[in-house]
């Protein structure tokens, strides 16, 4: 998670409305996949991660600083639908996001999809990433 959250650091106040998320993936100690919100807001930090991991994501952990968005304003498919594709093995959040698009509705779609999830992981640290971030505006 300390990796995601340095990634995250990199692109703040750079993404527009959406927040700079950092994520990582690992599988079997190793990094497979990273990723942070691109400059602009798109694409999202998970979808760098997945798409650099390809198939070993199968299996992996991946570590995100904001709760993977449940939906997405552009009806594209959401990180959290990405990610359960992906059949990561579980994923861990440092922070939950309070927008309208994500709001326990990633997490949800996670578990449901067998995905273990884990919430809070170095929150303090993250939480710090998202002072400025107005979820009212969010558009993933």
């Amino acid at each position: 998670m300390g990796r995601a959250i340095a990634l995250a650091r990199t692109h703040l106040g750079q993404t527009g409305d959406n927040p700079s998320v950092g994520c990582v993936i690992v599988k079997d100690g190793v990094v497979v996949g990273e990723g942070v919100t691109a400059v602009g807001g798109r694409p999202h930090a998970e979808e760098q991660a997945l798409d650099q991991a390809g198939e070993k994501a199968k299996g992996a952990i991946a570590y995100v600083t904001l709760e993977p968005c449940g939906a997405r304003s552009s009806g594209a498919p959401s990180c959290s639908q990405r990610l359960a594709s992906s059949a990561v093995a579980e994923v861990v959040v440092a922070c939950e996001d309070a927008s309208v698009l994500a709001a326990g509705q990633g997490a949800e779609r996670l578990r449901a999809a067998g995905i273990k999830v884990r919430l809070g992981v170095l929150e303090v640290e993250a939480s710090g990433l998202y002072v400025d971030y107005s979820p009212q505006r969010n558009s993933p």
